[in-house]
């Protein structure tokens, strides 16, 4: 199912039978609600690993961030592997700076991303 907010776009596809939330445009207050609901029901499906694309994010608010927060809190709730696909400044740089990079794994292509996931 796609949402669209206007600045964001979310959808849910699979990648060899994984997961993957692809997240594109910018991700903030008004934008954030449609990513925490695609995200949070894969993550509650319970499956070996779900993967959450940003590569198409150019933007990321501090909501975004206090998603990612809870998204990781959810995913080791429900034991759940979460793995970021970033590839831009606009969302490494806000993971680096509040140390998110250490509390989740992050990957530069969704192959790899779920390459990690099946590895588990």
């Amino acid at each position: 199912m796609l949402d669209t907010t206007g600045i964001a776009t979310v959808d849910t596809t699979r990648h060899r039978d994984v997961p993957v939330v692809v997240v594109t445009g910018e991700v903030d207050s008004t934008s954030v609600a449609p990513v925490r609901v695609h995200l949070f029901d894969q993550l509650d499906r319970r499956p070996p690993g779900v993967v959450l694309d940003l590569s198409g994010v150019v933007f990321m608010g501090s909501t975004a961030l206090q998603l990612l927060v809870e998204s990781a809190a959810r995913a080791e709730h429900v034991g759940t592997a979460l793995v970021v696909v970033a590839q831009h400044r606009a969302v490494l740089l806000p993971m680096r700076i509040t140390e998110l990079d250490r509390v989740m794994a992050v990957h530069a292509t969704v192959d790899q991303a779920v390459t990690a996931v099946l590895s588990r």
